[in-house]
């Protein structure tokens, strides 16, 4: 049986769908803001997962230019978020 904090998650996934499904198929911009995916980037219809599909990879200049941080900021971030990885994954391995 599926707790609440399941079914909130599996809709909210169902919601980001449906909103990804509409727009890559009717192939305009998403107006949903409050979408998980949502940037505002208009040649990527606003969405990430299709810029992703659409560009395959992404230099830093370019997360950058959609998300309108500059290419250092966006390499801080991947620091940051790297070395989080990396503490995870020595607790992970220290607590086997």
């Amino acid at each position: 049986m599926k707790s609440r904090k399941e079914d909130q998650l599996l809709r909210v996934i169902d919601q980001t769908n449906a909103c990804y499904n509409e727009c890559l198929f009717k192939k305009h911009e998403c107006q949903v803001s409050y979408c998980r995916l949502w940037i505002d980037y208009p040649e990527d219809l606003n969405c990430t997962e299709i810029a992703v599909m659409k560009n395959d990879k992404l230099v830093l200049r370019e997360v950058g230019e959609r998300l309108k941080l500059t290419p250092s900021r966006i390499k801080q971030i991947e620091g940051e978020a790297l070395k989080k990885l990396v503490k995870n994954l020595d607790e992970s391995f220290n607590n086997s």
